[in-house]
C-alpha cells in the first residue's frame, strides 16, 4: 500500500471499531498523515495538546491498527502543524488580527444548531444508550421503548434528548399531537384547571396526545392528587398506543414519594441512565457549541474547561454561551483567565437578586400548599411554619444572603431564628425523606432556571 493517504483511511476503519465514536472524532480523526518511510508513520496534530493527548492516551491504539493494516509492526511519529501552533498561540495572547478567515461571516450567530436537536446532541460511551433510546422512539412512536423513561443528575443532556425527539417527530410526522411538559407544569396546571373546576380541559389537553413528553417526573410525587391524575392519563395514553418519554432526575425506584402503581409502570418500557460525559465527550460538546457560534476557542482553553467541568452539561454550554458573549465585544479570542472568571460564575450564585427570593418563596408556598404571604407573615400552624423554615433552608443553600439578610426576608427575625429553623428543617429532612425530596425538587429548580 504505497498512498498514504489510503493507507490512514484504512487505519481509521480499523480504530474505528476500538474507540468510542467520541474518541475517534475529538483526536484520531483529523489527523493528517504526511509520511511512511517503511518502519514509521508520520501523523500531524494541530496543537501541541492534541499531540500530548495522542502521545500519551491513544499512541498504542494507532500502531496496533497501523500494525493490523501493514502487516507488520511500525513506529507511529505525532507531530505538530507549525501553522496551526502559531494561530493557536495568537489566540492565546488575545490578538484582535486572528485570522478567522475560515469563519463565515462577522460574529455571525447559526442558531439552527443551537436548537436542541439528534444532529448536534454529542453521543458518548455514557448517553450512547439513552441516545439510541430516543432515536428509536421518533421511528416507530408507541411501538418500541414505551414507555422511555430517561434518568440522570441535572444538566446532562436529558430536556436536550426530550426536545430533540419533539422536534424530529414533528418534522417526520408534522401532524401528531406532540404535547411537551414537565413533572412541575403538570401539577400546576392540575391546581389552576381544579380551581376552575374546568377538569375537562386538562383531561382533554393530556389525555388525547398522540406523543406526551414530561420532563422532570420526580415533581408529581409532591401530591396524591396529582398522581392521580397522571396515573389515569398514563393509563389512556398506553392503552391507546400513545408514546410516553419520560424524564427525572433518578430511577423510579428512588423516587421515594411516587405511588407504587406508578413506578411499576414506570419500569415496564425501557429505563436508559445517562451518566457524566468522559473528557473527549466533554472536549467535542465545547468544539460544537463553539462552531455553532462560529467562534475559535483555542485548545489549551477547551481543555482547561472540560477538566474543570465534569459533571455537567449545561455548564459547560454556559460557559462558551458567555465566552461567545465576551468574543462578541470585544472580539479577543478566548483566554484561560476569562474562561475561569466564568466558571466561577457559574459555579457560584451570584448575589441574589428579589426576583430569585420571590421565586424561592413562591416555589415553596406552591408546594407546601400554603400562600407567599403567609411564609412571610407571624403565623405559627405547622404547616405554615414547615414551609417558612424550608424557604430559609433553600435561601441559605442557593444564595449567598447571610443569616441576617434571610431573617430580613421574614420580617427582620434574628439570626440566631434562622439559624433554629435551618437546623430544625435538616432535622426534619434527616426523618422524613418525602420533604427532603421535595426541597431537593425546589432547589433543583431553582437551580436549573439559573443556569439556562
Amino acid at each position: 500500500m504505497d498512498n498514504i493517504i489510503e493507507l490512514w483511511n484504512a487505519v481509521l476503519q480499523e480504530i474505528a471499531g476500538n474507540v468510542s465514536n467520541a474518541v475517534l472524532s475529538t483526536w484520531i480523526k483529523d489527523l493528517v498523515p504526511i509520511d511512511f518511510d517503511g518502519d514509521c508513520v508520520t501523523v500531524q496534530a494541530s496543537s501541541e495538546f492534541k499531540k500530548n493527548i495522542i502521545d500519551n492516551r491513544f499512541l498504542n491504539e494507532i500502531k496496533k491498527a497501523c500494525e493490523s493494516v501493514i502487516g507488520f509492526p511500525v513506529n507511529v511519529s505525532v507531530v505538530v502543524d507549525e501553522a496551526a501552533l502559531k494561530h493557536a498561540e495568537a489566540a492565546k495572547n488575545g490578538s484582535k488580527n486572528l485570522d478567522n478567515s475560515h469563519i463565515s461571516g462577522e460574529n455571525e450567530l447559526d442558531s439552527s444548531k443551537l436548537e436542541p436537536t439528534f444532529n448536534n446532541f454529542i453521543v458518548g460511551s455514557t448517553n450512547q444508550f439513552a441516545y439510541v433510546a430516543a432515536v428509536a422512539v421518533t421511528n416507530n412512536p408507541g411501538s418500541v421503548h414505551n414507555p422511555l423513561f430517561i434518568y440522570g443528575e441535572s444538566g446532562l443532556g436529558k430536556t436536550h434528548l426530550l426536545k430533540a425527539i419533539n422536534a424530529e417527530t414533528k418534522r417526520k410526522m408534522p401532524s401528531m399531537n406532540i404535547v411537551y411538559t414537565s413533572g412541575e407544569n403538570f401539577l400546576n396546571e392540575m391546581i389552576d384547571h381544579m380551581g376552575d373546576k374546568n377538569m375537562a380541559e386538562f383531561h382533554n389537553k393530556y389525555r388525547n396526545a398522540d406523543i406526551l413528553l414530561m420532563d422532570d417526573i420526580q415533581f408529581i410525587g409532591k401530591t396524591s392528587v396529582a398522581q392521580e391524575e397522571f396515573f389515569h392519563t398514563f393509563e389512556a395514553l398506553i392503552n391507546q398506543g400513545k408514546q410516553i418519554v419520560l424524564t427525572s432526575d433518578r430511577p423510579p425506584k428512588d423516587i421515594a414519594t411516587l405511588e407504587e402503581r406508578l413506578r411499576s409502570r414506570f419500569v415496564q418500557g425501557l429505563l436508559a441512565d445517562i451518566q457524566p460525559p468522559m473528557l473527549e465527550t466533554r472536549i467535542a460538546i465545547i468544539r460544537r457549541k463553539a462552531q455553532a457560534f462560529n467562534m475559535v476557542i483555542p485548545d489549551d482553553v477547551i481543555e482547561f474547561i472540560a477538566e474543570r467541568l465534569k459533571n455537567n452539561v449545561r455548564q459547560i454550554e454556559g460557559v462558551v454561551n458567555k465566552l461567545y458573549a465576551v468574543y462578541s465585544i470585544d472580539g479577543n479570542a478566548p483566554t484561560i483567565g476569562v474562561a475561569n472568571d466564568i466558571i466561577k460564575d457559574i459555579i457560584y450564585y451570584a448575589q441574589p437578586t428579589e426576583v430569585t427570593i420571590n421565586n424561592i418563596i413562591d416555589k415553596v408556598a406552591r408546594s407546601f400548599g400554603v400562600s407567599p404571604e403567609d411564609i412571610r407573615s407571624e403565623k405559627k400552624k405547622a404547616e405554615i411554619s414547615n414551609a417558612r423554615q424550608a424557604a430559609m433552608y433553600i435561601m441559605r443553600e442557593v444564595t449567598n444572603l447571610t443569616f441576617e439578610e434571610i431573617g430580613g426576608q421574614f420580617g427582620g427575625k434574628k439570626h440566631s431564628t434562622v439559624i433554629y429553623s435551618i437546623e430544625s428543617c435538616e432535622s426534619k429532612m434527616e426523618d422524613n425523606p418525602s420533604l427532603k425530596n421535595n426541597i431537593y425538587d425546589i432547589m433543583k429548580s431553582i437551580k436549573d432556571e439559573r443556569l439556562d
